[in-house]
């Protein structure tokens, strides 16, 4: 079971990295729903999860996923991941791009239907995000 959880996960960051939205969606089900608690969004189904990914994809054009460790069931499963780019836009109201680099540890607990995930909850330190790209005092960690 563990090796197909570090492979599902893998592959779907390889989805990620590659920046197409139609492989990245080949992982999720047709009524998913994703849930960032840094930046508040709830997204359900595809159409929503959609928009999120290519305002992602806008904000941060060299986006990049690094699976550090993935655990599991056949329903549920953990990923714990690195998160890396460039804050090149801001699609967040009130939020400047400063085009810097940033490099961020998060976390995903992932509900799994059919063999796809159909509910995703991401967590992220935003405070070290937000000091890494420059928008908030403090030494970025």
């Amino acid at each position: 079971m563990a090796t197909a959880v570090k492979k599902m996960a893998n592959d779907c960051s390889k989805a990620w990295n590659s920046h197409d939205v139609k492989k990245v969606l080949e992982f999720y089900t047709d009524d998913c729903v994703f849930e960032d608690l840094a930046l508040g969004v709830v997204c359900h189904g595809k159409k929503e999860f959609t928009d999120q990914i290519n305002m992602l994809f806008t904000d941060i054009p060299d986006l990049k996923w690094e699976v550090k460790s993935a655990f599991g069931t056949n329903d549920w499963q953990g990923n714990d991941w690195i998160m890396s780019g460039t804050f090149a836009h801001s699609s967040i109201p009130g939020m400047p791009t400063t085009g810097k680099t940033f490099s961020v540890g998060q976390a995903g607990i992932y509900q799994l239907r059919n063999g796809k995930y159909s509910r995703e909850t991401g967590y992220m330190n935003m405070v070290t995000f937000l000091q890494q790209v420059g928008l908030m005092p403090g030494q970025p960690k």
